[in-house]
């Protein structure tokens, strides 16, 4: 006997209400010393009526589809699969022999051409619904006989639940308006509610057996449930499907590439988003590291024990730009040096606020020399080399004819007020599972050149092993503010799948991202877009750019903090965000928690130096 058998034991009379216990008492669990499944699932209590069954605190209800009308749209049962209630449904299909049934309409088809017959014999008015059926019958019949389509006796039961009587009459009115408009009926299963249940539970036992024939075409419109679903086997949990509650868990890591973009106004829960993916994916085995020019996630660095660099001008933290990575194994030395000094170039373009094109060939040219005068050439040997400095770049290019312009520039970088940000050598060890750079008291001036070196750091790290890792770009828009450092950031977008590189963008300001030429082929190479809630002044040209509806455009306009719409290749649903209070806890930027934590923090901590006081 199946555990849902022991719960529904049969009785010999038929009773409208009935009411039992538990399967097997707690005196004989007590005896048996043991406790089987189904003592772990069963209710405290059955009380079965005629049109519902009492399920220990819950109340549920079976419903059967009795009718439809001639024709079935699409995704007709879309809404209801989709509705933010606790529902089961359960469909059985039994195919029915095209022989048979042919038979069948071979009588049916003569009894209604019979009756035309009558009604023109005796001089009657055409009736429309006799003439609309026989032309469905002989269609249906001719394709039945071509093989085209099949007959199959189909049953859809719905067991919904509620806590009360009062919200269970609420769901059950909200279903039959959705079907009804649709002109599709349903009836409760009046005295056979026990069977109604055991239909839905997943036994694949059709107790009601109340079904209606539907050819292929029309069933065709039941399947697949069209559900805005994004739960998938594995991955990290991004949040709650606003469509039906579902939970949205998924990785980034199975998609084509492992990109993502994130656009929302201040205050929306973009960063809150972020943190809450990093520190799940951190407990996946995945390296990430962020620039962060807010120093937003210093203490959840603290918390997970990574590391936390503070680059600015007066920071012990130094990235020397003249740094070369060890070449993998299918790379060469002269690879990784042509690629350090493209990237060099990009660098002098941003920091010396453009180069003409013979500036540009002197300052290639000069790097090359400043790499060789350190004894560094394409047949160099990299892991155990001294690298150069902007110092030795500057002797080298101050010997050039025509350099005095070029020179004058670089001097502040050298030997000016800012010579302390990039004339040392490195001292960062970026050897650890979360890493974060801040460049939040670094001059507004120097904010894109010190996110140009840091990305030109880590990738030259990322290159060094394959190893799963997240790049996490905040305020992104800092980077599209100039072509070279767009550039860059785009190059590595396309380039980070092979080393197993997922780059994460977020940004505030949607205009500024989008306006720029490499704006839109980030977007069109990241896997992953989440979008919450928006100002108006740019919702116009996300709707453009992310083809949004205007249902679509007036949710991200009307979401609350954290809730948004989550695009993950070709699906798109309206997520919210979900955290636990740990999580909270340590991912919050709200400022009066902030302050909150802190307040708390050092109470604890006077509380420790002080034996007196007590804490709790």
């Amino acid at each position: 006997m199946g555990i849902f058998d022991k719960l529904f034991k049969k009785s010999s009379g038929v009773e409208s209400v009935r009411a039992s216990v538990s399967p097997i008492l707690p005196l004989q669990i007590y005896d048996q010393a043991s406790l089987e499944l189904q003592d772990v699932i069963a209710p405290s209590g059955l009380k079965i009526e005629s049109k519902s069954i009492s399920l220990g605190d819950k109340i549920a209800r079976t419903f059967f589809i009795i009718s439809y009308p001639r024709f079935l749209s699409d995704n007709w049962f879309s809404p209801i699969i989709n509705l933010d209630k606790v529902f089961d449904i359960s469909i059985f299909i039994h195919p029915i022999d095209t022989s048979l049934i042919l038979r069948q309409f071979q009588k049916k088809v003569a009894e209604v051409q019979s009756q035309i017959s009558m009604r023109e014999t005796r001089g009657m008015v055409r009736d429309p619904m006799l003439d609309t059926a026989y032309q469905d019958l002989e269609g249906l019949r001719d394709t039945l006989m071509q093989a085209q389509e099949k007959m199959f006796d189909v049953g859809i039961y719905i067991t919904i639940y509620a806590d009360n009587e009062m919200e269970l009459f609420k769901i059950e009115n909200e279903i039959k308006s959705i079907l009804e408009s649709k002109l599709i009926y349903i009836k409760p299963a009046i005295f056979q509610q026990e069977d109604g249940f055991k239909s839905v539970i997943p036994l694949n036992m059709d107790l009601l057996n109340i079904n209606q024939k539907l050819n292929s075409e029309p069933l065709s419109s039941v399947f697949p449930f069209i559900s805005f679903d994004l739960t998938s086997d594995r991955g990290i949990l991004y949040g709650m499907n606003r469509h039906n509650s579902s939970l949205v868990i998924f990785d980034r890591f199975s998609l084509e590439n492992y990109n993502s973009v994130t656009f929302a106004k201040a205050g929306a829960g973009k960063s809150y988003a972020t943190k809450l993916e990093i520190l799940r994916s951190l407990m996946f085995d995945i390296d990430v590291m962020v620039i962060d020019p807010e120093r937003e996630y210093e203490f959840l660095a603290e918390a997970v024990g990574g590391r936390y660099f503070n680059i600015s001008l007066s920071s012990d933290h130094h990235i020397n730009p003249f740094d070369l990575p060890i070449p993998r194994e299918d790379e060469t030395a002269e690879d990784v040096l042509r690629s350090n000094i493209i990237n060099l170039v990009g660098l002098f373009r941003l920091m010396l606020g453009g180069l003409t094109p013979e500036e540009d060939s002197m300052v290639d040219r000069a790097i090359s020399e400043t790499y060789a005068i350190k004894d560094i050439t394409p047949e160099s040997d990299f892991s155990n080399i001294e690298p150069p400095l902007l110092s030795d770049f500057e002797m080298v290019l101050s010997g050039m004819e025509g350099s005095d312009s070029v020179v004058q520039r670089l001097v502040k970088y050298t030997r000016g007020s800012w010579a302390t940000f990039l004339n040392r050598p490195s001292n960062v060890d970026i050897n650890k599972k979360f890493v974060v750079f801040s460049v939040r008291d670094m001059e507004d001036e120097l904010k894109p050149v010190a996110m140009y070196i840091i990305m030109h750091y880590i990738w030259n790290a990322i290159r060094k092993t394959l190893k799963k890792r997240l790049l996490v770009v905040d305020e992104a828009w800092w980077m599209m503010k100039s072509e070279d450092t767009a550039s860059f950031l785009y190059s590595i977008a396309k380039r980070g799948r092979k080393y197993y590189l997922g780059l994460s963008t977020i940004t505030q300001d949607a205009a500024d991202f989008l306006n720029s030429p490499y704006g839109i082929p980030i977007i069109t190479n990241s896997s992953i877009q989440l979008l919450l809630k928006q100002s108006p002044t740019t919702i116009d040209l996300l709707q453009k750019t992310f083809n949004l509806t205007d249902e679509e455009k007036y949710l991200l306009l009307e979401s609350s903090v954290g809730e948004g719409i989550f695009f993950a290749g070709l699906k798109h649903i309206a997520i919210k965000t979900l955290s636990s209070y740990t999580e909270d806890q340590i991912i919050t930027s709200d400022p009066s928690q902030i302050l909150s934590n802190k307040k708390a923090k050092e109470d604890h901590e006077a509380g420790n130096m002080n034996p007196q006081t007590k804490v709790i």
